[in-house]
């Protein structure tokens, strides 16, 4: 269902050591993906399909440059495009637009009304 938060990003300075912090602390699963330069992580038990239990998001971790400053939560939507223009259409501001991201689907970025950067995605089943 579109709108829902499915995702959150944390940006680093030091991969190994916010690895290292997220793992000890917190037990966190961590993949290292680095043709993408990103980290997965996974805060709960994962299947084939993803969370196998409710109330968790798994996420992401990627060096600390524009717009991913702080932490940033990502909420699926239907349609980037569309997405984007009811943000601005509201007040907000597109920071990145529609990027692919490998054969899962694309992501963007944008500030909201109040300045906070957030996410969007939109799996590849969702459109072509």
């Amino acid at each position: 269902m579109s709108g829902r938060v499915v995702h959150f990003e944390i940006p680093f300075d030091d991969g190994e050591r916010a690895r290292a912090f997220y793992r000890e602390v917190f037990g966190w699963e961590l993949q290292e993906m680095p043709e993408m330069a990103y980290t997965l992580v996974s805060t709960g038990p994962v299947g084939p399909e993803g969370s196998t239990e409710p109330g968790y998001i798994n996420g992401g971790m990627l060096r600390r440059e524009s717009p991913n400053e702080g932490p940033i939560l990502v909420i699926d939507v239907d349609d980037i495009e569309a997405a984007l223009a009811k943000v601005e259409a509201h007040g907000g501001q597109t920071l990145l637009g529609r990027q692919q991201v490998g054969d899962m689907g694309w992501s963007a970025y944008f500030k909201d009304a109040e300045g906070n950067a957030m996410g969007l995605w939109q799996s590849r089943d969702q459109s072509a």
